[in-house]
């Protein structure tokens, strides 16, 4: 019967334009939430077909159907918080439950977030206030990240900053800049040893000496224009680890660079880069001392003795200051003595249909069938866009566009009502019929 059509489809209309009213107080509730991914619900229409040609029409009504809409991105909004972390683009920063964490029933469930609000719990383990966990791959003793499977969680694990932490950087590289007096070559010259000791650090952060002892040949006659260099190591008792015999050139073209080096004993010299291989306690150092014809390494020029250029790299045990995030995702720590290291990576992941992911409370999300696998890219590569640290993404909620809908939205309801209302009158009548 058409008229109880007309009760089923008003009936319909009031279920559907709820269904609406509760997406809409959902994204106004959530218009302040950080990372809020916009609810949106549906009207599809319910077609009954009756008898063609026999003037009757039965209405099927409407249902509502309802999606979240986690592919929109929201304002980038600057804190004070270095590991605030929001995406400047497409894919999601991956996250678990801190109370997985002490769960070992198995892995921790893979999570993923747009943004999130990070600090060290008392553990040192980097987290929100509602319990998400942010996962990363861990970086290797120099700073390095290894390569990690993409399609699997395996390589992931929760990041841990430990804020009472101490690290050192041992010395690898060295640059030795120094000027040796040519006069002191000359026939009737002292040939005085001239010392110098350069700082290292070594593996335990300790403070070392390289001992460098510079003795020039003294001829009979004329200039010689050659040197004996010793270099001594603190750290291996005051041992000998090298000795080279150096030669300078004295022509008008190359005067004062090396013209030759030869090695007494020690490590070797590579006429091609200028290094010298030295040994010390703590392991091999390159020591760049210059090519031949080179004027920024040893030379020998004039009447002084004095170093023109010693730059070294590595860091005496310094305290953590700071903990940052790059662009790339990479999590790095600064100390007190200028020392920085790269202690994690923070892959991004990205899924074929980002709409199809299942929605978590906290702006959580976790893969589906609808979402297709995952995938975890660096920042910036693939479809992926830049970390960003000091920033969280705001709510997508149109506010005054949802004040519109809500308007649209009662009146509906209240038409649907008044439809119900009218056929219950109508059915009054017909029942009075019979009377």
């Amino acid at each position: 019967m058409t008229i109880s059509s007309a009760l089923s489809a008003g009936v319909a209309g009031l279920n559907a334009n709820a269904t609406k009213l509760a997406t809409i107080s959902d994204n106004i509730a959530n218009s302040s939430t950080f990372g809020y991914k916009t609810a949106s619900a549906d009207f599809e229409s319910l077609v009954i077909s009756g008898v063609a040609g026999s003037g009757k029409y039965s209405a099927g009504g409407v249902r509502a159907s309802t999606a979240r809409l986690i592919d929109e991105r929201g304002p980038l909004i600057s804190t004070s918080n270095p590991l605030d972390i929001a995406i400047s683009g497409r894919g999601m920063l991956p996250v678990t439950t801190a109370t997985s964490l002490s769960s070992t029933s198995g892995d921790s469930p893979l999570m993923m977030t747009t943004t999130g609000s990070f600090r060290t719990d008392s553990n040192g383990v980097l987290m929100t206030d509602s319990g998400q966990v942010l996962l990363g791959w861990p970086a290797d003793a120099d700073g390095n990240v290894p390569s990690f499977p993409r399609d699997t969680i395996s390589g992931l694990e929760p990041i841990v900053i430990n804020a009472n932490q101490t690290a050192g950087d041992p010395t690898t590289e060295m640059n030795l800049g120094v000027n040796l007096p040519a006069v002191d070559t000359l026939a009737g010259a002292s040939g005085d040893m001239l010392p110098l000791a350069v700082e290292y650090f070594g593996n335990l952060g300790t403070s070392e000496t390289m001992d460098i002892e510079f003795t020039p040949t003294v001829p009979g006659t004329g200039s010689s224009n050659e040197w004996t260099m010793v270099i001594k190591d603190s750290a291996s008792g005051g041992a000998t680890i090298g000795e080279y015999t150096l030669v300078f050139d004295d022509s008008r073209a190359n005067g004062g660079t090396l013209a030759s080096v030869t090695v007494v004993s020690g490590g070797a010299y590579n006429s091609t880069t200028g290094e010298l291989s030295l040994t010390v306690a703590g392991g091999p150092i390159a020591m760049t001392i210059g090519k031949i014809g080179d004027p920024n390494g040893l030379t020998q020029l004039s009447d002084s003795f004095a170093p023109t250029s010693i730059t070294k790299d590595g860091s005496p045990v310094g305290n953590l200051t700071a903990v940052e995030i790059d662009g790339q995702g990479y999590i790095s720590t600064t100390y007190d003595t200028g020392f920085v290291r790269t202690i994690y990576q923070v892959p991004l992941i990205d899924v074929p249909n980002p709409n199809g992911l299942i929605s978590l409370s906290n702006q959580s999300y976790q893969v589906s069938p609808q979402s297709g696998s995952f995938f975890l890219w660096d920042a910036g590569d693939g479809p992926t866009g830049d970390v960003v640290g000091f920033a969280r993404e705001g709510s997508t909620t149109d506010v005054a566009g949802e004040l519109t809908n809500l308007i649209q939205t009662q009146r509906a309801y209240s038409s649907n009502a008044k439809v119900i209302q009218t056929v219950d009158e109508m059915l009054q009548e017909t029942t009075n019929i019979k009377r």
